[in-house]
């Protein structure tokens, strides 16, 4: 719930925030090598290299089935024992790998275990269906063309489980030919070459399918993390190069007001020399602010402007109101770095309000007018995102900053 909340800093500045927000953080870690940052970029090549398998088992599935399946059942014919069930059989397997097919590559996983038993249901069905006459032939569609949907149903299953389906179909197998009497030592070894033969290529591709997605996954989680990394370190860099030229500005400063007073250049009652000692102290002081690592680095810089100025003397009021955005070092610069010169000339009081959105971010300093010329505007980019506005009347200063999302 919303309530209304206040900060008091240093020498008794009050900061009020308006309305209360969560003050969970919005920094955002880069990701780095081995953590869960690079797992988009390496499910998207993963999901690529699974589509590519599920359209090859498909195509392999439906292909045998009506390619090689279909002709033999119907060159066959009357001559099976019950070729309406063989039929029928094999219109529910087309159905099945019809349905599974479509829900593969829509991206989908079919219920395997249901399916997996209607497949082993036709598996009997057939097997006892086709008769001794035709129990090696091709019109027995199940010896090879089965495994293909058994493939298909478990997709992404533990390999373990088409092994047991394998299995179950094996012993199906062997129950049928021990019922059709073909038990001679012939017959046993056909039986174990088509077992073989027909179970050995689908559990190659259905492994080889779970290897090849898996491999891909990690070596493109692994890419995306170096890059991150790459990019982090490059990040880091460029901020550290800004950094120092900053400091070196803003040290650059600080030193000509310090070589004047000690060479006696400058007079510390000079309110002109007080106010450049000010400006050159707040710009330093919010320089070491921005590397903070707070919520709101925004409002924590221009905390620290405002602590400073209070500590020479100034009263300030801080009010802010809604949370600020997450914005770039230099937009954050644009915005408090004119604030920051009018606070150093500031005279009796001040009142210093930001006003944020998720698009839009005004920062406002009110202060008593005075004599002398206009707090000089910090060079800035006149085209940048962030504009400036600066008004007296003879009663009040008014200085502003305003950043809106483009």
């Amino acid at each position: 719930m919303a309530t209304e909340s206040g900060t008091t800093l240093a020498g008794g500045t009050v900061v009020h925030t308006g309305p209360a927000v969560d003050a969970a953080p919005r920094l955002r870690p880069v990701a780095r090598a081995g953590t869960a940052g690079a797992v988009p970029q390496a499910h998207a090549v993963a999901d690529a290299s699974d589509r590519g398998a599920r359209l090859v088992a498909v195509g392999i599935a439906l292909a045998w089935h009506l390619a090689v399946s279909l002709p033999a059942v119907l060159a066959a014919g009357p001559g099976m024992a019950a070729p309406a069930v063989v039929a029928a059989g094999w219109l529910v397997t087309a159905l099945v790998g019809v349905a599974t097919g479509v829900r593969l590559l829509g991206g989908g996983l079919p219920p395997a275990r249901r399916l997996a038993a209607v497949l082993l249901a036709v598996d009997a069905a057939v097997f006892a269906a086709a008769g001794e006459r035709f129990l090696f032939t091709t019109a027995n569609w199940v010896w090879g063309g089965l495994a293909w949907f058994f493939l298909l149903v478990l997709w992404q299953r533990p390999v373990r489980w088409l092994l047991a389906l394998l299995a179950a179909h094996a012993t199906i197998a062997l129950v049928a030919v021990v019922l059709h009497g073909t038990t001679a030592p012939a017959d046993l070894s056909r039986y174990a070459m088509y077992v073989y033969g027909t179970s050995t290529l689908p559990v190659a591709v259905f492994a080889g399918a779970a290897a090849l997605t898996a491999l891909a996954r990690d070596r493109a989680g692994t890419a995306a993390a170096t890059l991150a990394v790459a990019a982090e370190r490059e990040a880091a860099e460029r901020a550290r190069s800004e950094r120092q030229a900053r400091l070196a500005l803003v040290s650059g400063t600080a030193e000509e007001v310090l070589a004047a007073l000690a060479t006696g250049d400058a007079d510390p009652a000079d309110p002109a020399v007080r106010r450049r000692a000010v400006l050159a102290a707040a710009r330093l002081r919010r320089l070491i602010a921005e590397s903070d690592d707070v919520p709101d680095p925004l409002l924590h810089e221009l905390r620290a402007a405002a602590d400073l100025a209070e500590r020479n003397g100034l009263p300030i009021e801080l009010v802010a109101v809604g949370t600020p955005p997450e914005l770039p070092v230099d937009v954050r610069r644009a915005l408090a770095d004119p604030l920051t010169a009018a606070l150093a000339g500031a005279r009796g009081a001040a009142r210093l309000t930001v006003v944020a959105g998720p698009d839009e971010v005004v920062v406002s300093l009110v202060t008593p007018d005075h004599d002398g010329p206009d707090d000089p505007l910090p060079p800035t980019d006149g085209d940048g995102p962030v504009a400036y506005l600066h008004e007296r009347d003879g009663e009040i200063r008014w200085t502003q900053t305003r950043w809106r999302q483009a």
